[in-house]
Parts: C-alpha cells; structure tokens; sequence
C-alpha cells in the first residue's frame, strides 16, 4: 500500500504537485551549477558525469546525459533566454528539476576577503543538498564583513570554501588543498591548464604562499586576505588562470 503524500500549502494556498513538493522539501539530492552562453557551457562532459555519479552513488540509479541536455534545453527555451546561470537538481526517484537565472558577471570577480571556519562538508565529494553548515559559515562570514569563509578541520587544514574551491600560488604552481573537497567544475577546468599540485595546506602555511584564488560556476576572483594573513592581488596570475578558464572550448547542449 503506497503512503499518499502530504497535505502542503504554500503561503494559504495548496501546493500543485503535493508529491513533488514532498521530495524536493526531503533536503536529500545532489545538483550541480554552470553557466550557459548561447546554449553553450564548458565543461558540460564533466557536469553530466557529476550527475550521473552522484544518481547512482546516493539512488543506486542512472542518470542519462542526453535527458539532462532535453531538460536544459527545454527550460531555457521556456525561459527565453540563451545566456543564463543554470542549476540541475536530483532527487529520490531521479526526478530532476532546472532553475533558469540570470546569467553570472563574464570575467574575473572582485577580490575576496576571507575568514576561518571549522567545518568540513559531510560526502565533501558530492554536490550535495542539505548544506545547512557551509551556508551557517558563509552567512556569519559576510555578516561580519567577508566575502566567504573558508573550511578548516579542528586542527587548521584547510579543505575549501563555503561555496568555492580555494587554490594558493607558491610562485611555481597552484597548490590546490589536497583535503577531502568538492572537486568543482571550474577547479577540473583549470587544474590540467595550469601548473598544478595538490598538498596539504594548514592555516600555518598561508603566509609562506604569494598569492590565492577562489574558483566556482560564477566565478574566478582573487584572495586579498584570510583573517588577518594579506594577499597581493597578482595581476599577472590572475589573467594567466582566467586566459587558461577562457581558452575552454563550449559545448553545445
């Protein structure tokens, strides 16, 4: 005998898919992010591959590509636009939903001011829903004055940032931490583009590095500081990683 799902209102008035509404307000799913110019958006082998290996890890289930592509491409022909921010969401029962946005700023973003958190993600490895802790940090982050924090274990590694992946410049490589992350899309762009390594980097290290950048969907910016350790802005590096995200041929959806 199939539970029928429960009564939901939203705001007075009954909500038009009750089941629908039921799993999407469950918390449990994975998405994942990007950015469409003219239909087009890099990277959208590994975005699919996300997809796909998060279905089967967390709904022990395929995720076709070609499905996700029909979906996208349906949602922005329905929206009107060719250029937007896109977020592809699964959930139980591999229902997928899309969000179509205004598309994000082209080009590097502002320079970032950062503060510490002791948080690691749970699953780091998945883009997961239910990211109660990292939204706490960020929040209070920019409540006090910052752009974004930046995850830390208890004894001062550092893992990634509430909603970016962080990298330091030695003045060879990018050094990506080697903590348990989530790989974005963007960082899987960049790293084999440019000279990359990944190591443990700790809170004592910072100011051993020359420089630091913040990577995510939206965007590349500079690090001007993380707490009290300052940052040179390295003009020269940051149009360096940007012509590599750049150089990133677009697929066609």
């Amino acid at each position: 005998m199939t539970t029928p799902p429960p009564y939901i209102e939203i705001d007075g008035a009954p909500a038009a898919d009750p089941g629908l509404l039921a799993i999407l307000m469950s918390g449990f799913g994975h998405f994942t992010a990007m950015q469409v110019r003219d239909g087009r958006v890099k990277g959208l082998d590994l975005h699919l591959a996300r997809l796909d290996r998060a279905t089967r890890e967390l709904f022990g289930q395929e995720l076709d590509g070609k499905r996700v592509r029909t979906l996208i491409t349906g949602a922005l022909e329905a929206s009107g636009r060719r250029n937007a921010s896109v977020r592809v969401y699964v959930y139980p029962d591999v229902r997928v939903l899309v969000t179509v946005a205004a598309p994000a700023p082209d080009g590097l973003g502002a320079p970032q001011r950062l503060t510490t958190a002791e948080y690691w993600r749970p699953a780091p490895h998945i883009k997961h829903l239910g990211g109660f802790g990292q939204s706490y940090h960020r929040e209070a982050a920019q409540r006090a004055g910052y752009d974004e924090a930046v995850l830390t274990s208890p004894y001062g590694e550092i893992a990634e940032g509430a909603v970016t992946n962080i990298a330091f410049w030695d003045g060879t490589s990018l050094v990506w931490p080697s903590a348990p992350c989530l790989e974005g899309i963007t960082m899987a762009l960049l790293e084999p583009r440019l000279p990359s390594v990944r190591r443990p980097v700790t809170l004592a290290d910072l100011s051993g590095y020359r420089a630091a950048l913040v990577t995510n969907s939206r965007s590349i910016a500079a690090v001007t500081a993380i707490d009290e350790v300052t940052f040179t802005v390295d003009g020269e590096l940051m149009e360096r990683v940007y012509s590599a995200y750049d150089s990133v041929e677009w697929d066609e959806l």
